[in-house]
């Protein structure tokens, strides 16, 4: 296998295991600059119930594969991936314009989550309950397992088209799931590869589909079908929420956008963090779901910040994502580009001042820095998803914490702080679903809990927490007869 296996082709739907015949494409461009890189199968909802049909008669061969059968096929998939790391990252970096160095990063990731995985597999368990704390139980044996929903739909998004991916696909194989997975528009090529691998791998015919083709037109029959146990989504607040209304009883989890935030404590010497804050703010172009888009800082080193972090937004390469030094590329898209110029420029007719960047060329965006931001601008209240980054002054911890949870996101935030109590304090306070303690909101490891409360989300992915979202618990009662 190599990348022009995928590139410069038309790919076939990847359904029933084996390629298939598709006559309407669409084209894929590379977001860089524009050159064609494949043609997708334009997919409609006839063959989407046709991958639902052939998922649910793999399903109950799917449950039944032991355990240690759905651990090896983990493994063998982490082996293949990384004997093919490199085409994987150049995939990626293809697709979305991601460089290079950010693209070999997800793809390390995504071995580790599919190891995580594996090793869930190999270790799920249930627990045993003491039937004789009540008076009723005395003489019985209570149990716990849990058993496969049957069907897992994923919607993924183009950002980590290969590791957020992971975080629905390890745990549906590890717990005995079929799947069909829905990849972004954008970033086809990177569910294709995996496909092959997971076939290369042993994963049994059937028990992996994927529907390519219009987001409304494909998620919509997935979303509504009755045969489909769960719908699992990574993407926009606004298709959650669309989602959800039309899940019905299956069981939904969606992993949706932020705002997120981060809290500058005094006596925190600005040099030493402001390069990690410039890389949680523009790894990727901004484009990540915790991507730090806001920080207030103590107004004892406001200023000090400031010119630390514009130096280390400025050191940072923008240009051909395939090269190795490059930090910063062309967003996913030149309309996305053009939302998030509109949005600066908004931000500064409010009032806010440019500290570094908000230059715009086609597709891609410098680095740029905004002070003192109105928070009723979009910039403050939305999700960028761009390389933007405000920076307020604050005159206290409290003040901090208020900012924060102003917002109808709530996915990560983070607090720099040398004070244990102020760190516990912002800890209980934060209306968020995870809190960094001196980091930046944009930490993520593949195995903890992540997830969000209010619009930023409901259910948690970590691979371990994600199977508990798509297995059902079973109680058995043992009486024990004399």
């Amino acid at each position: 296998m190599n990348i022009q296996q995928y590139i410069d082709t038309t790919l076939q739907p990847y359904i029933l295991k084996d390629w298939g015949e598709q006559r309407d494409t669409s084209v894929l461009t590379a977001p860089y600059d524009g050159r064609t890189l494949a043609h997708i199968p334009r997919m409609s909802k006839a063959d989407v119930d046709q991958a639902i049909t052939a998922a649910a008669q793999a399903k109950e061969a799917m449950a039944a594969l032991p355990a240690h059968q759905r651990g090896d096929i983990l493994d063998r998939l982490v082996s293949l991936l990384e004997q093919k790391q490199d085409i994987a990252a150049a995939l990626i970096c293809a697709e979305t314009a991601k460089p290079i160095r950010t693209a070999k990063e997800e793809v390390a990731r995504t071995i580790q989550t599919y190891r995580f995985a594996a090793h869930a597999a190999y270790n799920q368990r249930g627990e045993t309950l003491p039937m004789d704390a009540a008076p009723n139980g005395v003489g019985r044996i209570g149990l716990t397992m849990r058993e496969p929903l049957g069907i897992i739909g994923a919607i993924t998004p183009f950002n980590f088209p290969l590791n957020l991916v992971a975080h629905k696909i390890g745990p549906a194989i590890a717990s005995g799931n079929t799947v069909i997975l829905k990849p972004a528009s954008q970033t086809p090529l990177s569910a294709y590869f995996l496909g092959q691998l997971l076939t290369e791998a042993g994963l049994p015919a059937g028990a992996f589909h994927i529907v390519t083709g219009s987001g409304k037109t494909i998620g919509d029959a997935l979303v509504t079908d009755d045969r489909v146990q769960m719908i699992t989504f990574t993407g926009s607040a606004e298709v959650g929420k669309e989602i959800r209304a039309k899940a019905g009883l299956k069981k939904v989890t969606l992993e949706l956008g932020s705002n997120s935030a981060l809290i500058v404590d005094k006596q925190i010497d600005p040099h030493a963090i402001a390069k990690r804050c410039a890389i949680g703010a523009f790894t990727f172009q901004g484009q990540v779901c915790i991507s730090l888009q806001r920080i207030y800082v103590h107004e004892d080193l406001y200023d000090e910040f400031v010119a630390a972090f514009i130096n280390a937004s400025k050191s940072l390469v923008t240009g051909d994502p395939t090269h190795d030094e490059t930090d910063i590329s062309a967003l996913i898209s030149e309309n996305d580009a053009a939302r998030v110029h509109t949005w600066i420029n908004d931000a500064l007719e409010a009032g806010a001042t440019l500290g570094c960047g908000g230059h715009r060329d086609g597709a891609i965006i410098e680095p740029t820095v905004l002070l003192h931001v109105p928070k009723e601008t979009r910039i403050s209240c939305d999700e960028v998803f761009g390389p933007v980054v405000l920076i307020n002054r604050i005159a206290s911890l409290e003040e901090g914490v208020t900012h924060v949870n102003d917002s109808r996101y709530g996915l990560q935030a983070g607090i720099y702080t040398n004070d244990i109590h102020h760190a516990l304090n912002a800890a209980k306070k934060l209306h968020v679903g995870g809190v960094m303690i001196n980091d930046i909101p944009t930490y993520r490891v593949d195995h903890m809990p992540y997830g969000g409360v209010k619009e930023s989300g409901t259910g948690r992915e970590g691979i371990t927490y994600a199977i508990e979202e798509m297995t059902e618990l079973k109680l058995v009662v043992f009486n024990q007869l004399k």
